[in-house]
This record gives structure tokens, sequence and C-alpha cells, in this order.
């Protein structure tokens, strides 16, 4: 086996966010992570001392550490390469001659696989995000960032790169992906990194769905309008505890160009001030706008109030040319259209 240095020396290891661990054991590491080097240290140190080992030798050189932790350390070393197994299911082991191994390194990957090892600061995924917008990292990048976690031997960097080239020109396949077939471009893809991934993926395509809905949903009658509402507020059917007034403005195609929520609490003709709803309506250059609020009780039945606010409005959108289409009450039991039901 050709071994480098078994020395400890102080190796200073940074992960994407930009923090950095030493190796060693320093007045400001933490507990856990010293108690953890000190462990695979002391194992390593039995083993690399070897060129061939019994795995009932290197127990009993390492008590009083616990068997099944160093059957587990033997394990890894054979599991990446580093030691061979003499026979199958043998007990029996040799260092692979063929590559060199270095005990730093190797417990600096087991403890801080997910780090990327020091490299420039400017160049690390997350310090541009912060510094120059999401916007202008590529796919790689990105996905490094979803990712976070790499694994001993692969940074998160390293499994962006391969995840971007494989799907260089098909992004769009990206989404229906399974975890064996990432993981079979890049070792990175454990579960974790997998679901950070997917749901990233998810939450840009929920956003890009609600961004798309509101541009080319046309509502050309009270039935749309409710469809739409029962769409976007599903929030307020299924989790509203209070009452909240929104208002959906429209061009003059019947086009939605936005949502603006506009009051919080029980629904009064003396608290919806038409200066409050017209002036999101104006900004947005509406034609129309759809009044819209929910009844916490799943009652959608409008009340008295609900009819007071609907004419108000309506009369104060007569005066500055902005029409008021409909008012849709949203309840678990069901949505109204006050103007279909008047």
């Amino acid at each position: 086996m050709k071994r480098s240095d078994t020395s400890i020396s102080k190796t200073v290891v940074i992960d994407l966010d930009g923090k950095s661990d030493s190796s060693l054991p320093t007045e400001n590491a933490q507990r856990p992570t010293v108690k953890r080097y000190a462990r695979y240290k002391s194992v390593i140190d039995c083993v690399s001392r070897r060129d061939r080992f019994l795995l009932s030798d290197i127990k009993t050189a390492c008590y009083p550490e616990q068997p099944g932790f160093v059957t587990r350390l033997v394990n890894d070393l054979v599991n990446s390469g580093w030691v061979i197994r003499e026979s199958e299911g043998g007990k029996d082991y040799r260092w692979n001659p063929s590559r060199t191994f270095s005990p730093i390194r190797w417990i600096d990957e087991k403890i801080f696989g997910s780090q990327i090892k020091v490299s420039p600061k400017a160049g690390r995924p997350r310090e541009r995000l912060l510094h120059q917008g999401a916007e202008l990292l590529s796919n790689s990048e990105l996905l490094a960032i979803l990712i976070r976690s790499g694994r001993p031997g692969e940074s998160a960097v390293t499994a962006g790169q391969k995840i971007a080239k494989e799907y260089d020109g098909r992004l769009e396949d990206l989404p229906g992906a399974g975890r064996g077939e990432l993981k079979s471009i890049s070792c990175a893809i454990e579960k974790t990194a997998y679901c950070q991934m997917m749901a990233g993926i998810e939450l840009g395509r929920r956003i890009a769905a609600l961004s798309d809905e509101k541009i080319t949903v046309r509502i050309n009658s009270s039935s749309d309008a409710i469809a739409f509402c029962e769409r976007f507020f599903q929030r307020l059917i299924i989790d509203g505890k209070q009452e909240e007034f929104h208002i959906v403005t429209l061009d003059t195609k019947n086009q939605v160009i936005d949502t603006h929520q506009i009051t919080v609490g029980t629904l009064d003709a003396s608290l919806v001030h038409p200066r409050e709803v017209f002036r999101a309506a104006i900004k947005d250059a509406a034609s129309s706008v759809i009044l819209v609020h929910n009844h916490p009780s799943g009652d959608p039945t409008p009340s008295q109030q609900d009819h007071a606010v609907t004419r108000r409005l309506t009369e104060s959108g007569e005066l500055i040319g902005i029409e008021v289409l409909d008012h849709i009450v949203l309840g678990k039991n069901g949505s109204i259209s006050i103007q279909a039901s008047t």
C-alpha cells in the first residue's frame, strides 16, 4: 500500500456556505465532532500500520473501541476500494497496492464529506448567488445548491456538474427522474439530496404555473370566476381562520393580471375602502376587478354586509371607469357568485 503521512496536521474544510471547520480538535470545535474524529483516527492508526491484517486482530488492537464500529469502518474501506478482502466472506484483508491512502483526507471526507475543500470564496455557488443573484448562476451551480451535501470523493458541485451535463438540452426531463437514475449519474444523490432537488423543482413549477395562470386565464362568466378563485385561493377555503378580502385585476380582454390582498378581518363596508381597492387596480392598469373573500364558517351564503360592500365598490368603480365584474364568496361548503345570485 502507498500511504501518505499519517501524522495529523491541521486541515481546513470549507463548505458551500463558506463556513470552515478544522479537522483537528480545537478550543472552538464542537465536542461531538472531536469525539468522532478521535474514534476514526484511533482505528485508522491501527489499520494503516499493517499491510495485511485480520479483522479480529484490529478489533483487539483497537480495544476498548466497540467491535461493531471497527467492522463498519473496515467495510467502508473495502467498499471505497482502499482495502481488498482476500476471500469472499473472509476476515483477512490487505491494502490496495495501486492506490495511495491518506488517513487525514479519508477521515475528513467521512466527517465533512458534504463539504467542499478550500476553494476561492467567489467561486462557491452560494456565495455567487448571494452577491450576484440566482439568475447569473449556471444550471450546475443551481443544482449544487439544491443538492447541498456531497459524498466522500464527490462534492455537491461535482454532482451538479454531472447532472447538468447529463440533462443538457433536456432539462425539462429532470423533474421526472427517479432517485436511482440520478444516483447512477452521481453517488452524491442520496435520499436527502434527491428530496431537496425535487422539492425545489416542484416549488418552481408551482410558481411558474401560478404566473402562467394569471396571464392566460380569461374570465368570461361567473362560473369562470368561481373556478379561478377556488384554485387560486384554495388556502382560504381549506385553512382560512378569519375573513380575508382580495381582488383579482383583469385587462380589457378579461385576462387575469394579478391578485391583491386588501384587508384581513370581518368584512365591513366601513373597513373596505374604495381607495385601497382601486389603488391596486389602477396600479395594474386594470379594466375591471373581481372581488373575493372567504367565510371561515364554511357557509358561502352572502351576508347583508357582503352585499353592501359589493354595491359600494361597484358604484365607486363606475365613477373611475373600472368595472366590478363579480364578487365571489368562498367557503368549504362551496362558492357563490353574488352577481349570479342577485
